[in-house]
């Protein structure tokens, strides 16, 4: 008995001397302390959990302080400056453009009611001018567009034409009946699916354009092989 009571004793001054005893738990002692720990653990996590939750949702509202105004300015800066580059792209040309109306041909296309031409307007190279001259109209490549301010639009056609043109198509697609048009008289031009209008002021028998002055100017010959020419000149209106 006095021998195990001896044994005990050492082993506890050696766990003394290695642990004090300000740091030693029992056995029983440690389990207590885990139990309580574990549950205090168990306590704690909701709670972490919840200010976590705090914590994510106040960082959220800061950064909607901060950024939302941004963006909302960045938003209402892009419709501003959308609307204003349209505004621009309409107004650099130097040329209020008629209303976009998509029931227009998306072919360019030219109307004289006067004498009942009612055609597409050709476009081609100067070197190429004739391979347009074949199918109607053709806008002069290096003068004037109608949404563009400044060189007018040139429009030249055959008056007699080819052989192989019906009587329909020389009526409403060649300038044959140009010199019945007078002063007064309409003419539209559908530009990209915006409607043109130009009235005419000038009508005149020459060799060559006399007024540049003009928006539009149509012309065709007055003889199969003379130099005269016939010329339209309008505004628009």
């Amino acid at each position: 008995m006095e021998e195990a009571y001896f044994y005990r004793r050492v082993q506890i001054n050696l766990l003394d001397e290695f642990f004090p005893a300000s740091g030693y738990v029992s056995v029983g002692e440690e389990a207590q302390v885990e139990t309580e720990t574990s549950s205090s653990g168990n306590r704690k996590k909701p709670f972490s959990k919840k200010l976590a939750r705090i914590l994510a949702i106040i960082g959220l509202v800061i950064l909607a302080i901060y950024f939302v105004p941004g963006i909302i300015a960045d938003i209402n800066l892009s419709k501003s400056e959308a609307e204003r580059l349209a505004k621009a792209a309409e107004t650099s040309t130097g040329r209020n453009l008629p209303s976009f109306d998509a029931s227009l041909p998306k072919t360019n296309h030219l109307t004289i009611p006067a004498i009942g031409v009612d055609t597409d307007i050709g476009e081609s190279t100067y070197e190429n001018y004739e391979s347009a001259l074949k199918n109607g109209v053709w806008r002069v490549s290096n003068f004037g567009e109608p949404d563009v301010k400044g060189a007018p639009v040139i429009l030249a056609a055959h008056r007699y034409g080819y052989l192989a043109w019906t009587n329909t198509f020389r009526h409403k697609s060649s300038f044959y009946n140009l010199p019945k048009v007078k002063e007064g008289d309409v003419i539209t031009i559908a530009w990209e699916q915006r409607l043109y209008t130009y009235g005419v002021y000038k009508t005149e028998n020459s060799e060559e354009i006399t007024d540049y002055s003009a928006d539009l100017i149509l012309y065709t010959c007055v003889n199969l092989n003379g130099p005269e020419r016939i010329f339209v000149y309008a505004r628009a209106i």
